[in-house]
């Protein structure tokens, strides 16, 4: 499902997000932390997927044996490619290539590539992770800005550099007035001196705006009722400032008729990333709880505020309060979609959640005036009657600065040296991060947010061809053609399930390498319509968020355009969107070592090609499964059909349930969507070189299955400076990296 247009986060970064399927970034540290927390990317909103469970324990154990002997080729493949076709090789010291040599010469690189991540040392029979990548971790270290580190990482470094290059030139690539402004918007950024010189100030503006800590010390006076209107402050907090308070507002596509969108109210407001750390249950929830608590503190402290340990301890009561309503992303009725999904008008909203004024906040938000039968979505209504107690409990002074706070943390990250170490001090508790990020990186980070399509059409006009794009295309419709095939031969489907999951592979859009309104400079300036100052990175924020919300609340009256793309083409990552029934491979992925178009088109099956049909298998899982062709609710499959698909489901969260990563236990009910994507992705791919055998003209005595199944295990390589993350061992819905295929 498409990621809604949201006025309390204004945007979501290269993360796994709700009804997403994302490849890992590379573990940037902060990453896991919430949507508007100043340090990450967004909270994990994923509730585990189940795709087609086709693996038998046979398939498993052949399928070992099959990845066994294709590293042992692959070694054989890089001794003798080094052998015959290193320097010299043909004839001497760079003499004429022969007929062929751009193949051979290819393929050399591609058996360097392989032979270099190798440990032949390690027996795949007993860890093929180590073996398979071995030789890739000796030789990179963990960078001090990273608790992880792999190939998917790698490629993440190399498109920040080109991308900080781009915007370090006064000019090139497409033109217009957009790439004049990311540029700028870049150098406010790295203007510490201008922004060390404002200090707190331009919060402080902010704060009055919403009425000031206490409302000015107004809030208990006689008659202090008439002076604050909680709805007046969560139309500031939502819609000028995109901060989830209480709950949040977005604008999506209607589950059950993804021809229009709709007004989406969901449990939202907490700014821990996961509801668990305030219940503080075990010592390390504990240990996080305090660094939040100081870090409430430090900042009020930076902010004027009086009475800094009550203001604090009150606000951290209220979000524990809020914690205990809400549901676990991880919890079997957030899977659900049908379950959730609550369709209501206005008038029964207000019947609901009697202490919110809602015509009158969407009017102010939408600018627009809004019947009492407009319906919206609602999917956490016990949540939101719970809310309505709670605001009918709670003094009007705490609540006030709740909302401010929210505020506040929003875009408390903008702001002077102290605030950002306070931010990097809690990171540090949470995650382990020891180094914080360098200036000229958390600014290309900011870029991406708030001018990511403009930073895109960069990005495509010097490093992503059109011949790349065709050949990417080619490969996907390749192993949708195989997954048509063994969706033929599951013996488990009926035949009315199999017609319909045939049709929803053949509606399913795919998009590669970039929307083509980036090559049209005058299509890209309309997406940034809003002022940007060398001298005002704080403002230029503001500028971005309001004008976001903005083209968000357009989105209400507009016609559904399903081509449009939720993440710009930079991104590294991939991503299926059920109630779009699209998947989207942006340009920023398709990059060596994932996808090279000179290597063998074998090892770019074991690349992206797996990535590719992990995305595919998405569309059938128990979360994509719940959306027909045309990107609807809708429940397609026979009884039958769907109690045999759960069953084979639970054998995958068996499976992973007994791995055990540093005397921790896999979860296979949190992971079990990405377990099962990334078999299906891997099987795909694998199916993919047994009905289309392409000899490689080296004369390496290799084969191309070899470097496929080799080149599949280089995608999941990665290290870590700590043993697991803090939230167990799963990060983002994925199994930890010695796990996945």
């Amino acid at each position: 499902m498409e990621t809604p247009y949201s006025m309390t986060a204004h945007y979501d970064e290269f993360q796994e997000v709700k009804y997403v399927s994302r490849c890992g970034t590379g573990g940037a540290r902060g990453a896991s932390l919430p949507p508007g927390f100043p340090l990450g990317a967004g909270r994990s909103a994923t509730g585990a997927r189940a795709g087609l469970p086709r693996w038998n324990r046979r398939e498993v154990c052949l399928l070992s044996g099959l990845v066994f002997a294709a590293g042992l080729c692959a070694i054989l493949a890089a001794m003798l490619a080094l052998k015959y076709l290193g320097p010299g090789a043909a004839g001497g010291g760079g003499g004429a290539c022969s007929e062929g040599c751009p193949e051979r010469k290819a393929f050399a690189r591609a058996a360097r590539f392989l032979a270099a991540n190798l440990d032949a040392s390690i027996d795949p029979c007993q860890d093929f992770y180590s073996f398979a990548c071995g030789g890739w971790l000796r030789r990179h270290a963990i960078p001090d800005d990273k608790l992880t580190y792999g190939t998917i990482a790698a490629i993440g470094e190399q498109n920040e550099e080109r991308l900080r290059r781009l915007l370090a030139r006064p000019g090139g690539g497409p033109g217009g007035a957009a790439q004049r402004k990311v540029r700028a918007f870049f150098r406010s950024c790295l203007d510490m001196r201008e922004i060390e010189r404002l200090g707190p100030r331009p919060m402080l503006e902010v704060i009055e705006d919403c009425g000031g800590w206490d409302l000015g010390g107004a809030a208990e006076r006689p008659g202090a009722a008439a002076l604050w209107d909680l709805n007046r402050l969560l139309y500031k907090a939502q819609g000028v400032y995109s901060a989830a308070a209480l709950f949040s507002l977005t604008v999506s596509l209607d589950d059950r008729n993804s021809s229009r969108y709709v007004i989406r109210i969901d449990q939202d407001g907490l700014t821990l990333p996961e509801r668990t750390l305030y219940l503080a249950q075990d010592e390390e929830s504990e240990k996080i709880l305090a660094a939040y608590r100081v870090f409430m503190e430090r900042l009020l402290s930076l902010l004027g505020a009086d009475a800094v340990e009550q203001k604090a301890q009150e606000i951290l009561q209220l979000e524990q309060r809020l914690a205990n309503i809400t549901v676990s992303e991880y919890d079997d009725l957030r899977r659900d979609v049908s379950s959730m999904y609550n369709k209501v008008t206005l008038g029964q909203l207000q019947k609901i959640t009697p202490h919110l004024q809602w015509k009158w906040l969407l009017d102010q938000i939408f600018q627009e005036d809004f019947s009492e039968d407009e319906e919206v979505v609602l999917l956490a209504t016990d949540y939101m009657q719970q809310v309505s107690q709670l605001i009918r409990s709670t003094p009007r002074r705490i609540l006030h600065n709740y909302l401010v706070w929210r505020v506040v943390v929003v875009l408390s990250e903008h702001l002077s040296p102290p605030f950002r170490e306070a931010l990097h001090e809690l990171a540090r508790e949470m995650e382990g991060s020891d180094k914080p990020q360098e200036l000229a990186r958390v600014c290309l980070g900011q870029a991406n947010r708030h001018f990511g399509m403009a930073l895109g059409a960069l990005f495509v006009h010097e490093h992503f061809s059109a011949a790349s794009k065709a050949k990417v295309q080619q490969l996907v419709e390749d192993i949708k053609y195989i997954l048509g095939r063994r969706l033929e031969e599951l013996d488990w489907m009926d035949a009315e399930t199999k017609a319909a999951a045939r049709a929803k592979l053949q509606y399913m859009m795919v998009m590669v390498g970039y929307p083509d309104f980036l090559l049209k400079p005058e299509a890209v300036d309309k997406e940034y319509e809003f002022e940007v100052h060398e001298k005002t990175y704080f403002k230029n924020i503001l500028n971005s968020i309001r004008f976001s919300i903005q083209l968000s609340v357009r989105k209400i009256r507009q016609e559904v355009d399903k081509s449009t793309w939720l993440l710009p083409p930079q991104a590294l990552n991939a991503y299926y969107l059920p109630n779009k029934n699209q998947m989207v491979f942006p340009a920023g992925i398709l990059q060596p070592t994932l996808y090279d178009p000179d290597f063998p088109q074998s090892l770019n099956y074991g690349g992206i090609g797996t990535i590719i049909g992990h995305e595919l298998t998405h569309g059938y899982d128990d979360w994509g499964g719940q959306y027909d062709r045309s990107g609807n609710l809708l429940h397609w499959w026979t009884e039958a059909s769907y109690s045999r698909f759960l069953r084979k489901a639970e054998c995958i969260v068996h499976l992973y349930d007994n791995f055990t990563v540093y005397n921790q236990r896999v979860n296979g009910k949190h992971t079990l969507g990405e377990n099962i994507a990334d078999m299906g992705g891997l099987k795909l791919a694998y199916y993919l070189h047994t009905v289309t055998p392409r000899p490689i003209r080296s004369g390496c005595g290799s084969t191309a299955r070899s470097t496929r199944c080799t080149g599949s295990s280089t995608r999941t390589t990665s290290s870590s400076s700590l043993p697991l993350p803090r939230t167990g061992a799963s990060s983002g819905g994925h199994s930890p990296s010695t796990c996945r295929c």
